[in-house]
């Protein structure tokens, strides 16, 4: 696991999401008002936690080149835990459906692009937009509100954005991965991470790689 740029790190949440700080309980009662009005959309009914956020961003490489696309970021606590781990504001694309998560998102990391529209579908959302393959893509995306043909099509547009062998990193709760590793066997590389107890529900991470 390559080394953190802390003193990157610490200007980037100091001079960007620390403008805004970020409430917990405030943060909690957004998602819960949002599972309500739409629960397929949003997924689930609190953020990740801290210790899942930053399982999930010890899996990117910050000294790899090119963006870090993030999809359903929702409050940022994901966001946060990449700008922890080193990758800069400015490098950071995040993917989000719901408006009212757009503007939080947009006053606590002013220097992230934040794209409103259907992480579902990156191609039709991203466009031409980029310019040079990504260096990851983290998804607190409910893959399982999805058909499965649907899960796999978002993973092979993933890919085909990134680098080779880059990741695309999935949380879920349930005991099962979101995309059978035996799916497409010998096109993917399926890795988790060890179930993180200390979040509510419990969830693992896993890794997608194309070899």
């Amino acid at each position: 696991m390559p080394p953190l740029r802390r003193s990157s790190a610490k200007a980037d949440l100091a001079s960007g999401s620390s403008r805004t700080r970020r409430d917990p309980l405030e943060d909690e009662a957004r998602f819960l008002r949002s599972w309500f009005e739409r629960p397929l959309v949003t997924g689930a009914v609190t953020p990740s936690g801290k210790m899942l956020a930053r399982t999930m961003a010890s899996y990117v490489d910050p000294r790899v080149s090119g963006p870090v696309i993030e999809l359903g970021p929702g409050t940022g606590p994901v966001t946060e835990a990449l700008i922890r781990r080193g990758v800069e504001q400015e490098r950071l694309i995040l993917v989000e459906y719901n408006p009212d998560f757009c503007k939080l998102l947009q006053k606590r990391f002013p220097r992230a692009t934040i794209l409103r529209g259907d992480a579902y579908n990156i191609r039709e959302t991203f466009g031409t937009m980029l310019s040079e393959k990504a260096a990851a893509m983290v998804s607190s995306l409910p893959l399982f509100t999805k058909p499965l043909e649907q899960r796999l099509d978002l993973l092979n547009a993933a890919h085909e954005m990134m680098h080779p062998s880059a990741p695309f990193v999935q949380f879920t709760y349930a005991v099962v991965p979101p995309i059978p590793a035996r799916c497409d066997a010998g096109t993917y590389t399926a890795s988790r991470s060890n179930r993180v107890w200390l979040n509510l529900p419990p969830a693992r991470v896993w890794v997608y790689r194309r070899p």
